[in-house]
């Protein structure tokens, strides 16, 4: 199983501060995460695109090429693409670049996007919200698979016989279907041989089981080899050297980022105990030390049969020498023990 960590760059969103200059600042130290999580052999780093003041990460392939100057080995990917919002030939070209600088490192996990600002930033009706993803992903994959494209839709303009370039290392280039968990999102995914990433944000994460077997089943059905049906979960969490640490240290920043969102989305404010709750071995925050987190880690692997296992640490502001030290730790010491259990079958 490939352990990776994914991050939307969180900056002060705070009235009267010097965005281009906290910018420049998350950026630098965006640099040094990737950089690290290379150096200690995590298997994969992924950014998010969005587009709001909270964020840095609107254009995540600009800051995987920069990232891909600078790594070795470690696989790079969006996490997400709102590939609903963008055009998909940008999106291979940007993407088959990335795939080009890093030696076929890069991949794309397109979604349809968890907040609403792209649509009116580029001048999509919410309306066709899925109409647009189911598209644009049929186009991006015929992209994929053929130098020269003829394509036609609703929602954009038809190509005739015309070739897209760069092409990438990688044949195919590497994408996933990003979900929340609709059961259509899963069938979708299935249907059209794509590998699966759930974004598991509350309650017990194996309630999410079913939507991996609605996965496979689709993909069976559609008669693809299940070895092309990958599964793999992203997820909040934070890792110290004791789990009282990590608890205590995620918990601030992670909340200011939920609460905010609950303002937006019309729920309260989150406890202490709520989220004392969330981080226990059958919550959805996945918080603690080494061993406590390669143990829940093995426990859902086992659960799902995951191939890829995705955490974010940078949930708000978590100072940024507590989140190197977290990146160290997974890798030098949470990656060996699940590999070591997983490899030994030892209990979780």
């Amino acid at each position: 199983m490939e352990l990776g960590v994914f991050t939307f760059a969180d900056v002060d969103p705070s009235d009267g501060i010097d965005r281009g200059r906290e910018a420049e600042r998350r950026m630098k130290e965006l640099m040094a995460e990737i950089r690290l999580a290379d150096e200690v052999g995590l298997d994969v780093f992924g950014l998010g695109e969005h587009h709001r003041v909270d964020y840095l990460i609107s254009s995540p392939a600009t800051v995987l090429a920069a990232a891909a100057a600078q790594t070795k080995n470690i696989r790079l990917t969006s996490a997400v693409s709102i590939l609903s919002s963008d055009d998909p030939v940008r999106v291979f070209q940007q993407f088959s670049s990335v795939d080009l600088v890093s030696g076929g490192r890069a991949e794309i996990m397109a979604g349809r996007g968890s907040f609403i600002e792209s649509f009116p930033l580029f001048g999509y009706p919410l309306e066709a919200y899925d109409a647009l993803f189911e598209e644009k992903i049929d186009l991006l994959l015929k992209i994929r698979e053929n130098e020269k494209v003829t394509w036609s839709g609703k929602t954009r303009p038809p190509i005739n016989n015309l070739g897209v370039y760069p092409r990438p290392v990688q044949n195919p280039l590497p994408v996933w279907i990003a979900a929340g968990g609709t059961p259509q999102s899963m069938a979708r995914a299935g249907f059209l041989g794509l590998p699966l990433i759930i974004a598991i944000l509350g309650g017990q994460p194996r309630r999410f089981a079913p939507l991996f077997d609605i996965h496979r089943q689709a993909g069976e059905q559609a008669g693809h080899d299940p070895a092309t049906l990958k599964r793999a979960i992203s997820v909040h969490g934070f890792l110290a050297d004791t789990t009282q640490q990590a608890a205590d240290i995620f918990f601030e920043p992670q909340k200011a980022v939920m609460d905010r969102i609950g303002r937006e989305r019309g729920w309260g404010p989150q406890s202490r105990a709520q989220y004392d709750a969330s981080i226990g071995p059958e919550g959805a925050i996945f918080v603690g030390s080494p061993e406590d987190l390669a143990r829940k880690i093995v426990t859902h692997q086992r659960i799902f049969g995951l191939d890829r296992f995705m955490i974010q640490f940078a949930v708000g502001l978590v100072p940024h020498a507590e989140l190197l030290h977290a990146i160290e730790l997974f890798g030098t010491k949470v990656a060996p023990m699940v590999k070591d259990m997983l490899a030994t079958d030892k209990p979780a």
